[in-house]
């Protein structure tokens, strides 16, 4: 026993994050030890008191198939928080800078919350989304999340300011049919930006999307556009502007796909920690 204790320290010593299985009392030392302690199916009360991990099927197989589980649900953490970020930098900046320098409130505060319920709606599938886990052992890169969603935040202000700038003084909407306009464009990009978060790749990377989080999305921005056209609990705004929003959102989502593959780019030419 001692051994397995000794080489596990080894090899720590030598910066390896080590795992170790085992079944036996004599294995309790080293399965405490490693950094992976996994008992196997069949071990005794020792083994399991000690290890972190508890196999209950036979074989070790199951340690790739946990291991290939835990990249994806890891996949879906990044994918999720990327997208959280994105779009709480996209909501709270653009109603800052539109009360600081054009004297104008974007979106009501009936606007914000039906915006939170539908997010949140389609957002509950990203747990069941189709993602492809690392092929390597997966660290948690806060650095990355923030760069890529700051970016695509900062794209989805820029693209609604322009919006804005069009709707007033190009097309000379009223205020309150301009507030409409940028709700609903604030809830159809917001949701198009969930296929830009959850792969590195370009938006129509395999897998694609799950079923279940494509049809949340879909059945959230139908019930977003009837609440915008017909006017429930804001000014309405018809179906032409309706379409015309959801062609700038699709645009918008076109181009921020292209933000993120440059931001990528630019995060691998430039890891954390050189000089």
């Amino acid at each position: 026993p001692e051994h397995k204790f000794r080489i596990v320290r080894l090899l720590q010593s030598d910066g390896h994050i080590v795992g170790m299985t085992g079944d036996g009392v004599n294995d309790a030392p080293a399965l405490k030890q490693a950094d992976a302690g996994i008992a196997v199916a069949g071990a005794t009360d020792a083994a399991r008191a000690a290890a972190d991990v508890v196999l209950l099927a036979p074989g070790l197989s199951v340690i790739v198939t946990a291991i290939r589980q835990a990249r994806e649900i890891f996949a879906r953490m990044t994918s999720y928080a990327t997208y959280r970020i994105a779009e709480t930098i996209r909501i709270l900046l653009l109603i800052t800078l539109s009360i600081v320098f054009v004297n104008f409130f974007p979106v009501t505060a009936v606007m914000i919350v039906l915006l939170a319920l539908l997010n949140d709606g389609a957002i509950l599938t990203i747990a069941y989304d189709r993602v492809r886990g690392a092929t390597k052992p997966a660290a948690w890169d806060m650095r990355g999340v923030l760069t890529v969603a700051t970016a695509l935040g900062l794209a989805g202000v820029a693209a609604t300011f322009l919006l804005f700038l069009l709707a007033d003084k190009v097309w000379g909407l009223d205020r309150d049919v301009i507030r409409t306009l940028i709700y609903l464009k604030l809830s159809v990009a917001g949701h198009l930006t969930v296929f830009v978060t959850r792969t590195r790749g370009p938006f129509w990377s395999r897998p694609g999307p799950a079923p279940v989080m494509l049809g949340a999305v879909v059945g959230t921005q139908v019930i977003a556009t009837l609440i915008a056209v017909y006017g429930l609990l804001m000014t309405p705004l018809g179906w032409m502007w309706a379409a015309v929003v959801w062609g700038f959102a699709f645009a918008e989502f076109l181009i921020i796909d292209r933000v993120k593959l440059l931001t990528y780019r630019w995060l691998d030419a430039h890891p954390a920690g050189r000089n």
